[in-house]
Parts: C-alpha cells; sequence; structure tokens
C-alpha cells in the first residue's frame, strides 16, 4: 500500500495549477486536481483571454470609422453586444474543454469541487471525502476586491463583466490600475460613457510616468471622464434601474454599470492554511520560498495566491519549475528580472525592465531616449494621436535598463525587444540594427 493516496494533490486548476499539474503527472507522480469553479482560472476564463478578445471588438468602432479615409464606403453600422459576448464566451467555453483535455491526457485526476487544506499531507473535499497526498500545491490564485461601503453589492467586478445582459449606457470603473484603464477603453469604444474613478490623483501606479501620462491625455480626449482624489461613500438604486454614486470629497454621480476594478488579494479564504502552519503576509498571500515551499515543507504555491508577480506567464514559469524541481529532478527557480508587461488599453501600453524614475534612483542620471510621433495611419485617418517610445539607457555602460511604449500593437512589438533587455544589449546594439521600414517598431532603433 502506498503511504498517501497521491504523489500531489493540487487546489486550483488556473494556469499554475494546470502546468503544475500537467509536469508533474508527466515526470510520473500520481496526480489529482480540484478545481470549484472553472478549469482554466482567472486568465482563461474570467480574465486576459476573454478581455482581450474585447479589446479586439472594441477596436472595429475606430477601425469602421477610419476606413472612409482609406476609401472604404461601408454605409450604416450597428453593434450587437450580445453577439459579442455570447461568442467571446463560446470561445471560452472552447479552450476550457482544451485545459481539461489537457489534464486528462496527461491522466491527472480531476475533483470538480471545493478543497481545503486539513493536514500537511491531508485535504478534504466539498463532499466530505479526505485524500491524502506527498505533496500539496495551492494554486487558487485572487480575487477582485469590493469595497467596504454600503451599496457595494449593486456593484460587479471584472469575474461578471463578460456576462452582461445589455451593453450598459453609463458606466463608472473604480479603480486606476490595469483592469480599470482595460474596460474604461473597451466600454467607451463600445458606445458607454465611462467615468473612471480613483482614490488617488495618478492612473497605473508603478508604470513609466511619461508613458502613463501619454494614456491619460488620450483617454480624455477620447471623452474618457477621469475623478481623482475621489472615495466611495455609498451607492444607492435608484427607481428607474440605475445608480447614484455618493463620494466623500466629490459630487455625486449617476450611472447604469459600477464597476469594481481597485486591486486583487490572494484566494486563501477558507482553505485552513492557518490551521496547519502555512504562514501568510500582511496581504494574506501564502509566504513561500525560491522554490514555492511554504512555512510547511509538505505544502507549496505558485501564481497570485503569492505575493510575487501577478501575471499569468509567471504563475505558468512558477508551476514548471515547481513540478520539475519536486518530480523531475530538475531543479531550477524563475528568474523574476526583466519581466515584460502589457496594459491592453487604446491605445496599449507595455514596458520592460527599469522605469526613468526607477533608474534615477538607482543610477543617478540614466540616459533618455524618446521617440514621440504619429504612426502612418494616424495621419491617413486624420487622426492627432500620437505614440510615444522610450529607452532608459545606463549612464556609463551604455546597457538599456527598460523599454517603455504606448502605441498601437505596443505589446506584439516589445515582446522581440524584451529579449534584447533580457540579454543586456546595449544602446549601441540597438543603433547598429538596421531599421525595418515603414514600421513603428523601427523608432526603437533610430533614437538620437
Amino acid at each position: 500500500m502506498a503511504e498517501f493516496d497521491y504523489d500531489l494533490f493540487v487546489i486550483g486548476a488556473g494556469s499554475g495549477g494546470v502546468r503544475a499539474s500537467r509536469v508533474a503527472a508527466a515526470h510520473g507522480a500520481k496526480v489529482a486536481v480540484a478545481e470549484e469553479h472553472r478549469v482554466g482560472g482567472t486568465c482563461v476564463i474570467r480574465g486576459c483571454v476573454p478581455k482581450k478578445m474585447l479589446v479586439y471588438g472594441s477596436h472595429f468602432a475606430e477601425d469602421l470609422h477610419d476606413a472612409a479615409r482609406f476609401g472604404w464606403q461601408l454605409g450604416e453600422t450597428s453593434f450587437d453586444w450580445k453577439v459579442l459576448r455570447d461568442n467571446v464566451n463560446a470561445d471560452v467555453d472552447r479552450l476550457e474543454g482544451l485545459y481539461t483535455n489537457t489534464l486528462d491526457n496527461n491522466k491527472v485526476e480531476m475533483f470538480r469541487e471545493r478543497a481545503t487544506i486539513s493536514g500537511p499531507n491531508e485535504v478534504t473535499l466539498a463532499s466530505g471525502r479526505t485524500v491524502t497526498a506527498k505533496f500539496i500545491l495551492v494554486a487558487t490564485g485572487a480575487w477582485p476586491v469590493i469595497p467596504k461601503v454600503p451599496g457595494a453589492e449593486h456593484g460587479i467586478t471584472s469575474n461578471e463583466v463578460f456576462y452582461l445582459d445589455e451593453l450598459p449606457k453609463r458606466v463608472v470603473i473604480a479603480g486606476a490600475g490595469y483592469i480599470a484603464n482595460e474596460f474604461a477603453g473597451i466600454f467607451h469604444a463600445l458606445g458607454s460613457k465611462v467615468t473612471v474613478v480613483n482614490r488617488s490623483d495618478q492612473i497605473l501606479r508603478g508604470y513609466d510616468e511619461q508613458i502613463r501620462d501619454r494614456l491619460f491625455q488620450i483617454s480624455t480626449q477620447k471623452g474618457i471622464e477621469f475623478i481623482f482624489n475621489a472615495s466611495f461613500e455609498k451607492i444607492e438604486k435608484q427607481d428607474d434601474g440605475s445608480f447614484c454614486v455618493h463620494f466623500k470629497d466629490h459630487e455625486k454621480c449617476d450611472t447604469d454599470l459600477i464597476l469594481f476594478a481597485i486591486g486583487r488579494s490572494p484566494k486563501i479564504e477558507g482553505l485552513g492554511l492557518e490551521k496547519v502552519g502555512v504562514e501568510l503576509n500582511e496581504k494574506g498571500a501564502i509566504i513561500v520560498d525560491e522554490d514555492n515551499r511554504s512555512t510547511v515543507p509538505s505544502i507549496y504555491a505558485v501564481g497570485d495566491v503569492t505575493d510575487r508577480v501577478q501575471l499569468t506567464p509567471v504563475a505558468i514559469r512558477e508551476g514548471q519549475a515547481f513540478a520539475d524541481t519536486v518530480f523531475g529532478n530538475k531543479p531550477h527557480r524563475v528568474d523574476y528580472d526583466m519581466i515584460p508587461s502589457a496594459v491592453f488599453s487604446n491605445p496599449p501600453m507595455a514596458g520592460v525592465g527599469l522605469t526613468e524614475r526607477q533608474a534615477r534612483e538607482q543610477y543617478g542620471s540614466p540616459k533618455i531616449f524618446t521617440s514621440d510621433f504619429r504612426p502612418m495611419r494616424n495621419v491617413l485617418a486624420g487622426k492627432a494621436e500620437r505614440s510615444l517610445y522610450k529607452l532608459v539607457v545606463h549612464p556609463e555602460s551604455d546597457v538599456v535598463l527598460g523599454i517603455h511604449m504606448i502605441s498601437p500593437d505596443a505589446p506584439e512589438i516589445l515582446q522581440a525587444a524584451a529579449i534584447a533587455v533580457k540579454a543586456g544589449l546595449t544602446k549601441a546594439q540597438f543603433d547598429q540594427t538596421v531599421a525595418l521600414h515603414p514600421s513603428m517598431s523601427e523608432e526603437l532603433v533610430l533614437m538620437k
């Protein structure tokens, strides 16, 4: 008889949990995974994947308008929210099926129910069954934060936004991070009146100031309203079904939809972590070492439930590293340096490495190169919207410390450029690269 029912029991079938389960099973481990919602996790089911599809859908609003300048006469156009919504959710269903097949093909046993930790090597399922495992991996991700104000139940989060019955005429978005700015762009392009409300005086804290200021400028010019230094006091539902949002330090605002995008916290409630001695930090995240091990030797954690980098590709790499290290005799760790990221706003932002502020704090006087230009497409379309690319360069070694940009296709361009930053290439090596003309990306090698 085996000492444990499973070699590995994973709680959460999101990006990190699925990767860890699949790889561990491929290494020969007996693996089970429990998921109380849907296979695929936040990214696939209610996050970056369906969000990006909505971004694609919203871009047609401007594309159809611009088409006339390129000689296309399209006649009257209209938008049907339900068609986009249903097609997006149908593709989410398809992706969930693929993730499920991946687990099945690797002989990972699936429990479609909630699981909690009842011992260092024991898990209790919602059905009442208990199972044992040599190792337990927590990969439950994070959950949207809802403000504790009267009437907060009238608002929704990014979890529910993909299932709206109708496209709202007016939207109030609480928060000014990447989720808030992405949905501000989506709803505005689709025809909603958008108001972004933030308790501080800036958007996208942590991103390069010059780039985020350009997004604010463009968003304002498009007609998105921003209310800064305002905190929610209460939300009241009105007789016509709309809502009145009251602020502590700003005049009230009527709206048809309130979207909370004020942050995400680790999804650990009721998991039983404290009971078995798993230590949490002040944010409620599981404390882990460089090998993803918690303060209980048999319990590990990857992804957003830890306080590291909340990005899907990072969770996947953590899951891979965990499985290879524990079950594959191929120990390695995730390198968190120079991770590229993007905000799929309108236009999108992308960045990798140090911002100008960070570089000044570390190196005093970095060399800054910028290219502020109007993309060729915008010129012909008669649009004033300008792109901005920025290189942050070490003052002595000439190494490119960071690249930051706001422009159409910025995330697609940055992925390749991030390789150069990760490799430690210099500004001189950028300059030695022949430009690919005519393209927006050529600006990266033409800055003087």
